[in-house]
């Protein structure tokens, strides 16, 4: 297989130091995803354990809840939840270091 296989899901790590990456399309549960690095070398395959849209992140390690979610090299929320890797990373489970997006969900409800 080629870093460019026709047909395959893939997601990029934008920084060695992230443990999330973004799709590049949207992905449906049970895809297989191809993660590349930044340099463009094949990271990993994970199964998409969920539907995830198109820009949205998904995990490269599990994370406990209160672990910091990585992105850009630098820590950009908190594990609001457990998240297996190939799992799609939002609102639902992760919690901005800069907006309290729990507190604007229960507004909201």
């Amino acid at each position: 297989m080629t870093i460019y296989e026709i047909g395959m899901a893939k997601a990029i790590q934008i920084d060695d130091q992230d443990n999330v990456a973004t799709v590049t399309s949207k992905v449906s549960k049970g895809a297989q995803v191809e993660v590349l690095s930044p340099e463009g070398s094949i990271l990993m395959r994970p199964d998409a354990l969920g539907d995830v849209p198109f820009g949205h992140k998904i995990a490269l390690k599990p994370l406990a809840r209160g672990d910091e979610v990585m992105k850009y090299g630098e820590v950009i929320g908190v594990a609001s939840a457990g998240i297996e890797v190939g799992e799609w990373l939002h609102t639902h489970n992760v919690e901005s270091i800069r907006v309290p997006t729990s507190k604007l969900q229960e507004a909201e409800a």
